[in-house]
């Protein structure tokens, strides 16, 4: 009498695995398609900081933006920094937006810098205040030298081909161009 009632129970606790099973599946695949879809809005939601910066922050300028040595440093300082959420080329991540994207490189050097300082702690960057502010200005001109991304510079102007020296003289080796 009691195989068929250890047989009900384990038959019952395999279907509760596999209910649970696709249930969990089924969250994982609505999450991917929630972020996904939702992509857009949380670029425009992470850029938005910009516009709440005070206007006087906004208009600061950078006193070390023709230092040379500035963009290099800046660079050191965003490697130890900054990399681990917005990546090591500054192109974001899960953790943080892309500095090289068209909004961030717009936004004047005052306003990097004040949320630089501030951060946004709602979002998870955090406050940079108690890095002095020759190294945060430093943090700034490294990435307002980045410039956009290729790709959105691709979306904003025609496309020119590349010129590679190094294809002619290897194309010619190998006797698919001949010469003129």
């Amino acid at each position: 009498m009691k195989k068929p009632v250890l047989q009900f129970h384990s038959s019952l606790l395999m279907i509760w695995t596999m209910v649970a099973l696709l249930a969990v599946c089924a969250l994982v695949g609505f999450a991917k398609s929630e972020d996904t879809a939702g992509s857009d809005h949380h670029h425009h939601r992470h850029y938005a900081e910009l516009a709440k910066v005070p206007e006087k922050a906004r208009a600061r300028s950078n006193p070390i933006a023709e230092d040379p040595d500035a963009t290099v440093a800046g660079r050191k300082l965003f490697e130890q920094h900054c990399a681990e959420c917005h990546g090591s080329t500054a192109e974001g991540g899960r953790r943080a937006p892309s500095l090289r994207a068209e909004e961030a490189q717009r936004a004047t050097p005052g306003t990097l810098f004040w949320i630089l300082t501030n951060g946004v702690v709602r979002r998870g960057m955090p406050v940079w205040s108690k890095l002095p502010e020759p190294q945060r200005w430093q943090i700034v001109t490294y990435v307002k030298s980045l410039g956009i991304r290729e790709k959105e510079k691709a979306n904003d102007e025609e496309v020119k081909p590349v010129k590679d020296e190094h294809i002619q003289p290897r194309m010619q080796a190998a006797g698919s161009v001949q010469k003129p």
